[in-house]
């Protein structure tokens, strides 16, 4: 197909990466692009995972983007429901309502080299044309179930944290939780209290931190001159030190065994069993996977409705589970906590795309290891750009990750319309380099020193890597800002 695409620009997603790029590109006076969300509301994770307990693990100063800062959150880390609330609000802010397609799932992409264009297939059977890409579906859209045998099998009910079913009443039921990821940590202690019986599975513990979470003076900020600035400087560098300079500069900056000792010292205070303390207590290095962050997580386990198992489960029977030491746990109620399907095939986007010659994307990574360019481009993929693509994100606020990958697409199609150019396409030379640049840096990192075997880490790939940006935060603006523009092919084709 040739001729103009339907739009300039196509953005599949309409959770923050979708909202804060849309955003941007407004304000650059790219006007003509459509918003795709597969779902019936937008906020991404935060429409999705509505789970008890549900909020932010990273301090709201810091949750939030920084042109649109709100002082008004109820607590240090906002509960899920007030996230929601903020994606509608920038949504309403920015204009963006109209541009949003609800119940638009992509199910193909296919780069059109005769017109310099891709065209995107819907579930519904339609057809998109847009110029240009920016895929911003995130990583945690789709639940991943545990390979379990037997799982079809039990007669009680069964959920994924992602997939909540509020009209389900837990009062008086037994029911058990799969998984002590960063989701079990909320949800476990907000429905203990209601339930007649909890088991826990757990077949890795997970660090978790003390949490500074307080209630908020609502609009005390606004009148005290420069209180808000100073606050969000004070998360943001309170987030650089939790993440990414312990992950990313062990070597250097042995940051993590201090955060090791702050999770030791909370296990001694709030577990009361010394059995189950050891049970609790994590093997491996802090920051070889996403830790949890809370102050009612670990004294749920003193609790005398509730239950650890460490035992591996073998099978999910008609009336609970059943361990490999020949215990069975008859349950009402499963709730898998069993987190999302990150760098699995399929997930990084959630459809196929077919690039130059029809190469699709996950085969290409496959062949070559998860790289692009800054986490925004790939080559062979031309007009084809991603908020989160591997080795993006450095493990700071989100939103930091937003508004950079934003500012890098922004740079990319404004030389293109300066150009005239029908094609951006990053050189395999610039990404090249720039793979090989955050693998020398690998030394530094936690993930590859040792302690992480034992972790069973999403952060870890199918190649072995962890495609996380080994950069601190203020690195990765300035080079979002400052990368040279001639890394890309911009290119005239039949289409102008």
């Amino acid at each position: 197909m040739t001729g103009q695409p339907d739009h300039e620009v196509a953005i599949v997603g309409a959770g923050f990466s979708g909202i804060g790029a849309a955003i941007k590109l407004d304000e650059a006076g790219i006007r003509d692009f459509a918003l795709l969300e597969a779902g019936d509301g937008v906020g991404g994770a935060w429409h999705w995972n509505t789970y008890p307990g549900v909020c932010v693990d990273i301090p709201s100063p810091s949750y939030q983007f920084s042109f649109a800062q709100r002082d008004d959150w109820s607590k240090t880390y906002a509960p899920g429901e007030e996230l929601k609330d903020y994606a509608e609000d920038c949504v309403e802010r920015y204009g963006l309502r109209s541009r949003i397609r609800f119940d638009q799932k992509v199910t193909e992409a296919t780069f059109d080299e005769r017109g310099d264009h891709w065209e995107l297939s819907i579930a519904d059977g339609a057809t998109l044309t847009a110029r240009h890409v920016v895929g911003a579906t995130g990583i945690f859209s789709q639940p991943k179930p545990p390979e379990i045998d037997g799982l079809d099998s039990f007669e009680g009910t069964v959920m994924h944290t992602a997939r909540w079913d509020h009209s389900l009443d837990l009062r008086g039921r037994r029911v058990a939780v799969i998984g002590t990821g960063a989701s079990a940590v909320q949800v476990i202690p907000s429905i203990a209290p209601e339930v007649e019986r909890l088991v826990v599975f757990q077949r890795t513990p997970i660090w978790c931190l003390p949490k500074p979470d307080k209630p908020r003076q609502r609009g005390l900020l606004n009148r005290v001159p420069g209180a808000q600035l100073a606050r969000r400087l004070a998360s943001q560098a309170f987030v650089e030190l939790t993440f990414p300079l312990p992950a990313h500069f062990d070597g250097v900056l042995p940051l993590a065994k201090v955060g090791e000792r702050v999770g030791l010292k909370a296990l001694r205070e709030q577990v009361h069993d010394p059995i189950l303390r050891d049970k609790l207590t994590p093997r491996y290095s802090l920051g070889c996977k996403r830790p949890g962050f809370s102050n009612d997580y670990l004294p749920t386990f003193n609790r005398s409705n509730v239950e650890l198992e460490t035992a591996a489960i073998e099978s999910v029977t008609p009336a609970g589970v059943r361990t490999t030491d020949g215990t069975e746990h008859d349950v009402d109620v499963l709730i898998l906590a069993t987190g999302f399907n990150v760098f699995d095939r399929g997930n990084m986007p959630p459809y196929p795309v077919r690039g130059r010659d029809g190469i699709e994307l996950g085969r290409w990574w496959d062949d070559h290891r998860f790289q692009a360019y800054q986490g925004v481009s790939v080559p062979g993929f031309p007009n084809l750009f991603m908020i989160l693509g591997p080795y993006a994100y450095n493990g700071a606020s989100y939103f930091t990750l937003i508004e950079n990958q934003s500012r890098h697409i922004v740079r990319c199609l404004r030389q293109a319309r300066r150009a005239g150019a029908t094609t951006v396409e990053i050189t395999e030379e610039a990404n090249r380099r720039y793979f090989d640049s955050m693998l020398s840096r690998r030394r530094n990192q936690v993930f590859f020193r040792g302690g992480c075997g034992t972790a069973n880490s999403y952060y870890f790939d199918r190649h072995g890597d962890v495609p996380f940006r080994a950069s601190p935060t203020l690195e990765a603006a300035w080079r979002s800002a400052r990368f040279d523009l001639a890394d890309y092919r911009f290119a005239a084709g039949s289409a102008t």
